[in-house]
């Protein structure tokens, strides 16, 4: 052999041995899929969703991984644009063969996914309060359902602070809408007038709050208590809180209470004209338990800074993360099939001190807090649930649903069963 086949032969095997050991050490990793907005109008919301799971994933590998392989995360920015959500999440199942993915925030951005992950057999751990109206084979829904959120919250404000009219403010996409259509049925089943009650939405990044606000202040001036109930998203909300504080809209005239607004948006405002407005959520940072003080120190160790807070979405993906964990094991193997059957009936520790389970139905028992917002842009708890509370994927309040369970067990697996017909809605589709 001359020289220069020498050379070929060597540098061609030198190439196919780093190959080798490319896919070896790629078969020596479980990919970890990210999919959360690090751009556009929902940044302000889900990249600290990204950052947690960074967190979750490098303890895990700290914990020696999982099925004795490490964890590899692998982040994509679908930047608030929520076709490129379903674009994003065929690249990670298709490309890059992630076994679970974490991520959406918005429902819309949810819907995009959702045939995606059907088609793909995908597994979509979801950590934000949603509308309900849904359950599907491959989603496992780890925020909260109206029941666990909007209805409790609604209830408050009635029994505890005697709201008699109901502005119910959202952002113009599916969540707010359904959630309020959900709300609006509730209200008139509890007595209250079609005139007692407002409806508003805005678009996602709405910022000209000074007419909307004024004729919020004009319609709680009719000597009925008034309250706002805010399904408004993103960054929409900075504005909107401003704007409350310029009118003079103070919560002990005209309450507001807020399904999408946390420790991580309070940060960016001045919290000093909101202090008592309130905000429902299943984890506030403030929870006095330790494993919640062992979860924040971790965090401001990870991220460097300790001026970061944690939130809600934040500890749904703790849970979620960890039911994975936990259902990978019991099944022996990362295969989607596999961790369905086996991740039902897994209950893992949430930050309140109890633990959360996944119910057949791909939802979990939650604990619902509501809290004052203070100064400090942190919450007082000052009304809580006896106990953990069973996410109810299809509202008994709406004609179409109140028939409806889901149960992904064998022999039924369907997401819209029918009890009253005794049949699935079609291909055990939740939607």
């Amino acid at each position: 052999m001359n020289n220069t086949l020498r050379a070929f032969a060597t540098a061609a095997a030198v190439a196919g041995s780093a190959l080798l050991s490319q896919g070896a050490m790629a078969a020596e990793t479980i990919k970890v899929g990210i999919l959360h907005s690090l751009s556009g109008t929902m940044a302000i919301s889900e990249t600290t969703l990204k950052d947690v799971m960074l967190m979750l994933i490098d303890e895990q590998n700290k914990k020696g991984g999982l099925l004795g392989k490490k964890l590899e995360p692998v982040v994509v920015d679908p930047a608030s644009n929520w076709p490129l959500f379903a674009e994003k999440a065929r690249e990670l199942i298709s490309k890059q063969k992630v076994a679970a993915v974490f991520g959406c925030w918005t429902s819309v951005s949810r819907k995009s996914v959702l045939p995606v992950f059907e088609e793909l057999n995908g597994l979509l751990f979801y950590p934000v309060q949603y509308e309900g109206e849904e359950s599907q084979r491959n989603v496992f829904y780890t925020g909260a359902a109206p029941n666990q959120q909007a209805i409790p919250a609604v209830d408050y404000l009635m029994k505890e602070e005697s709201v008699k009219r109901w502005v119910l403010a959202g952002t113009d996409y599916v969540y707010p809408r359904t959630t309020n259509k959900i709300l609006e049925a509730y209200l008139k089943s509890k007595g209250v007038k079609a005139e007692d009650i407002m409806i508003n939405y805005t678009p996602f990044g709405h910022a000209d709050w000074q007419t909307i606000v004024a004729s919020i202040k004009k319609f709680g001036s009719a000597g009925k208590k008034t309250a706002v109930v805010s399904t408004i998203n993103g960054d929409a909300n900075v504005p909107f809180y401003k704007e409350l504080g310029n009118q003079g809209i103070k919560a002990t005239d005209i309450p507001v209470v807020a399904f999408s607004v946390g420790e991580e948006e309070l940060a960016g405002v001045d919290t000093k004209p909101l202090v008592g407005h309130l905000a429902a959520w299943n984890y506030f940072m403030s929870v006095d338990k330790p494993v919640n003080k062992e979860f924040i120190k971790k965090w401001h160790a990870f991220i460097k800074n300790p001026k970061r807070v944690t939130n809600d979405p934040m500890e749904a993906h703790f849970i979620g993360f960890n039911m994975w964990i936990e259902a990978v094991k019991k099944a022996g193997t990362t295969d989607p099939n596999a961790v369905i059957e086996s991740i039902v009936g897994v209950s893992v520790p949430n930050l309140s001190g109890g633990y959360s389970t996944m119910m057949p139905n791909h939802h979990i028992t939650k604990p619902v807090l509501i809290g004052e917002v203070k100064a400090d842009g942190q919450f007082n708890t000052v009304w809580e649930t006896p106990g953990l509370v069973v996410g109810d994927e299809w509202s008994d309040y709406l004609p179409g649903s109140k028939d409806l369970i889901a149960d992904w067990r064998a022999p039924m697996s369907c997401g819209n069963f029918n009890a009253a017909t005794g049949k699935c809605g079609g291909k055990g589709k939740g939607s």
